[in-house]
């Protein structure tokens, strides 16, 4: 990774530990102080907006689906499309954090994107509320941005509990909303007296001021490095960029873990996507009650992924790459067993109990590829880190299109579901393939040992 921090002639000084970088060695999670857990804090909190507007529109579809006349299908292509937007979007974020600095980056999509979630209001057709969910998923690259920051502002020592800390406070998001939207959804029509077709579109005016209001505080306190903020190159641009991106996508260990990733954070997302209309259509319960269940999916994030990081990070220091792989393949593995479950289970209660359990292991999983994804490339970090969650969303895209697109009426959802964890731990299989040099991999030893902090920057570059 090249990068160029604006420095002061005196030796700065920080309020946590750092090392020769000074990028932190220890994560405070509940300390504000600048530029580390400041940055932490935007970082994830940048996040969260993106993940709330999101998923915003299926915590009240069914408002949506009778009002704009939805079929199955249309709710399933509208599903796909909001992951579509951040396929190619995440993968151009690696590059863009790697130009110009994650700061810039993330508030730059978040701005952008925001008009879109805005838009839901006005739609009035099948197509058109198709296209803005495929717009508003264009802010979900900002994933990205927040694993490149993280990287950049604390040491290896802990950026597993500060890239799953980060994450999994910010995709919390998309459990709020599932309760924030339908509250609102209930003030408007209930209190305000506002018509439902009214009422749904006018509730979209909450992620949208949230998504904006996030991205102007990155843009007022955030710092890109420890030492200050990234400074554009203005020889070479093409040329750096084009070498950072094909360095990056050389790599066939940003592949592997991209489609682990495909299949732990993808599912994640399709489950956020269809859980609350799951228990809506097969149980019979309310919308609000509905919610409330997909909440509390969403909701683990806060605890879970962090944990997958902390995990990462504990493993490595006792077993070194070895112990990150295969703490990743052991809770991948049994997340893919609790989802094959969850299609199966027949009681209402026995499927919250099961998916609750589930969402423990799949969002560790997901906390656990990102302890390994800094580790891959320094030079490409970024491009690593878009390329992994560019696999995130295209893994989304894959099991809806394919399990949950209300095209084959002959599957069941619970069917589906059950399909989505078979393919979760075949994803698994090729995490024996990965081989570092100087650390090793599942089944075998290193057999390299750097000698300088150079050779271990062209090792993986």
């Amino acid at each position: 990774m090249e990068q160029q921090a604006s420095k002061t002639t005196d030796q700065p000084t920080f309020p946590l530990q750092v090392d020769s970088d000074h990028k932190a060695t220890v994560f405070r999670p509940f300390s504000i102080s600048p530029p580390h857990m400041r940055a932490f804090h935007l970082a994830w909190i940048s996040l969260f907006a993106c993940f709330f507007s999101t998923f915003s529109i299926p915590s009240l579809l069914p408002a949506i689906r009778q009002d704009l006349r939805l079929t199955a299908a249309d709710v399933g292509t509208a599903g796909a499309a909001s992951f579509c937007g951040s396929i190619f979007s995440r993968l151009a974020m690696g590059p863009a954090c790697d130009m110009f600095g994650p700061r810039a980056a993330s508030a730059a999509v978040s701005l952008l994107t925001a008009p879109a979630v805005l838009a839901v209001s006005f739609a009035s057709t099948a197509k058109s509320f198709i296209l803005v969910r495929f717009l508003i998923g264009i802010s979900l690259a900002n994933f990205v941005s927040c694993q490149f920051w993280m990287a950049s502002m604390f040491s290896g020592e802990v950026v597993g509990a500060a890239t799953g800390v980060a994450s999994g406070w910010a995709s919390a998001g998309s459990g709020l909303t599932q309760l924030v939207m339908p509250s609102v959804y209930y003030f408007l029509t209930h209190i305000v007296k506002f018509k439902p077709s009214f009422a749904w579109r006018v509730a979209f005016t909450v992620p949208a001021l949230l998504q904006i209001l996030t991205a102007l505080a990155v843009l007022a306190y955030g710092q890109d490095l420890p030492d200050g903020k990234y400074k554009r190159t203005p020889n070479n641009t093409n040329k750096n960029y084009f070498s950072i991106l094909f360095n990056g996508l050389k790599n066939y260990r940003g592949w592997v873990l991209g489609l682990t990733y495909g299949f732990c954070f993808g599912v994640e997302l399709t489950t956020d996507n269809i859980i609350a209309q799951y228990f809506y259509d097969r149980f019979g319960v309310g919308m609000e009650a509905a919610g409330a269940i997909a909440a509390s999916f969403g909701f683990a994030n806060i605890v879970t992924r962090p944990a997958g990081g902390v995990v990462s990070d504990e493993m490595g220091r006792r077993y070194g790459m070895r112990g990150r792989l295969w703490s990743l393949w052991a809770a991948q593995t049994v997340a893919a067993v609790l989802c094959v479950g969850l299609g199966r289970i027949e009681s209402l209660w026995g499927s919250v109990l099961v998916m609750c359990c589930f969402s423990i292991f799949v969002q560790a999983a997901s906390g656990l590829t990102f302890g390994v994804v800094p580790f891959v490339s320094k030079r490409s970090l970024g491009v690593i880190s878009g390329m992994t969650g560019s696999g995130g969303t295209l893994g989304a895209v894959v099991t809806q299109l394919l399990l949950f697109s209300g095209s084959n009426n002959n599957m069941s959802t619970q069917k589906s579901i059950s399909l989505m964890g078979i393919l979760m731990f075949l994803s698994t299989l090729p995490l024996t393939l990965l081989y570092f040099p100087h650390s090793g991999g599942m089944f075998c030893g290193p057999s390299h040992h750097p000698n300088s902090e150079q050779d271990y920057y062209n090792l993986l570059s």
